[in-house]
């Protein structure tokens, strides 16, 4: 009830443009309830709403929106304001908004930044797009090996406000080569007159600056980090990278392989703020792709269209047939495509998937098979739908069956290792693209057992 209330004062209070009282009902409100309440409001209210909150407020909600809706109050928040909010900005979160800016307008938004602020701006975008570059912070804290517990702690009292997670402590030399990373638990349960270096084991994990995306949510999940470094190739400490930021990514990664998987472009925004037109540009080329692989579907039918005209009866079970190796190609490239992002398996075990998946493709080639025949059997007792040679349709279908399903799980687990071989994304070759391909093989695999079990007979 309280909360209807306090909706219907904030809505009038934005209807009479009252700075004053939205600035009183909104002081304590944390951020994430900020976010709630701009979400059913336009860019104007959100605007009125900006001008009534506090710095911290205001930084700290930003930082939370999509970049879509930054982007908007970019345009109409003034420009007073929008400085405050991107020199308070986490330096990752910056880039991530920057980088999805025009040329014209990242060169306006440089300009409202202070000169520190500037250079690490410029700094993180210089770096490779899908590097760890853009995605590192240089708010952490760095120590000496030969300081005193006593003196760290110190530090970090001073300084800690700054840093953007004090779980972990850097230990860097005079030229800011990174030494050893400290769990700050480590620093707390030690005496205060130990030194750095007493503690330190060598242990450290770092990322370099250049590697890709992938490669941080990899070593996160191997490392079970909450944050790590990131160095250039000399091994100085550039920044850092926290989990919230892996967290994000990895949504985004396992997001756009499902949507390749599905047979779809990566959309870079939520569905429902993807302007149709370019939803139907992200769609439309591998529909069409597909639609002119399923032409070599009707080629092949053409091909052998002397037999369906012998045995009309071959025609019948070819969505059986096409659709029984699609299924199983599409689920040997799922399965393969999900243990390489999870880094189960590499292209150096080819061999060994192509063995499991060979016995694999057999037997469930046997046991759908089988099913295929039983059919033909079972119908064959009760009517003459088959004639007097359903036995050697019964083993066309049944043979047939094992070939395809087969073939579809070869062509399903080894497609995405030959594609990341040469380069290329796996979850390209999604599951309606395997489907396909399959459905045009599957007819020829389908009418050359045909005509070798039927020739003599329907044939």
């Amino acid at each position: 009830m309280e909360s209807n209330i306090q909706n219907i004062d904030i809505h009038a209070l934005l209807e009479s443009k009252d700075s004053n009282g939205l600035k009183s009902l909104l002081n304590d409100w944390v951020p994430e309830e900020l976010v709630l309440l701009c979400e059913d409001l336009s860019v104007d209210d959100i605007q009125i709403v900006f001008g009534s909150i506090d710095r911290d407020q205001a930084f700290q909600t930003f930082e939370k929106f999509e970049v879509n809706l930054q982007k908007e109050l970019l345009d109409v928040l003034p420009n007073r304001l929008i400085a405050l909010i991107l020199n308070d900005m986490s330096a990752d979160n910056r880039t991530a908004l920057l980088e999805e800016l025009d040329p014209e307008q990242l060169n306006r938004l440089l300009k409202l930044l202070t000169l520190r602020e500037k250079q690490i701006a410029i700094s993180l975008l210089g770096y490779p797009e899908d590097s760890i570059g853009r995605l590192m912070t240089p708010d952490y804290l760095t120590v000496r090996e030969y300081w005193t517990v006593k003196d760290v702690l110190d530090y970090i009292r001073v300084n800690g406000e700054r840093s953007e997670t004090l779980d972990i402590i850097y230990v860097v030399d005079q030229r800011g080569y990174l030494m050893d990373d400290l769990k700050i638990g480590e620093l707390l349960l030690a005496p205060l007159d130990n030194k750095v270096s007493d503690i330190m084991d060598g242990k450290k994990v770092s990322l370099l600056v250049t590697d890709d995306e992938e490669v941080a949510i990899n070593v996160f999940k191997e490392f079970n980090r909450v944050a790590l470094p990131v160095t250039d190739s000399q091994g100085i400490l550039l920044g850092i990278i926290t989990i919230d930021d892996v967290l994000e990514l990895s949504e985004k990664e396992d997001t756009e392989d499902i949507q390749k998987i599905g047979g779809v472009e990566a959309l870079e925004e939520p569905y429902m703020e993807v302007p149709l037109q370019k939803m139907i540009r992200k769609r439309a080329p591998w529909l069409i792709i597909l639609f002119l692989g399923e032409l070599l579907t009707a080629s092949a039918m053409s091909y052998f269209e002397h037999e369906i005209a012998k045995a009309v009866v071959l025609a019948l079970f070819i969505p059986l047939i096409v659709s029984s190796g699609g299924n199983t190609g599409s689920q040997a490239a799922t399965l393969i495509i999900r243990a390489m992002a999870l880094g189960e398996v590499t292209i150096t075990d080819w061999f060994r998937i192509m063995q499991r998946e060979i016995v694999s493709g057999i037997t469930l080639g046997f046991i759908l098979g089988l099913l295929g025949f039983t059919r033909v059997a079972a119908w064959s007792i009760f009517t003459n739908i088959y004639g007097e040679h359903w036995m050697y349709i019964a083993l066309t279908i049944g043979f047939s069956v094992m070939g395809v399903v087969l073939w579809g799980t070869l062509m399903g687990s080894m497609l995405p290792l030959l594609l990341k071989r040469l380069g290329a994304d796996p979850a390209t070759s999604s599951a309606p693209f395997i489907a396909t391909l399959v459905d045009v093989t599957g007819l020829l695999i389908y009418f050359t057992i045909a005509t070798m079990l039927l020739t003599g007979t329907l044939l």
